[in-house]
C-alpha cells in the first residue's frame, strides 16, 4: 500500500525535516 510506504518514508526524511523545522 502507497499508504504504508508513505508513512515509512515519512519516518526516515520526516524525522530529518522536522529536525530542521523545528530548530
Amino acid at each position: 500500500m502507497a499508504l504504508k510506504v508513505a508513512i515509512n518514508g515519512f519516518g526516515r526524511i520526516g524525522r530529518n525535516v522536522l529536525r530542521a523545522g523545528y530548530r
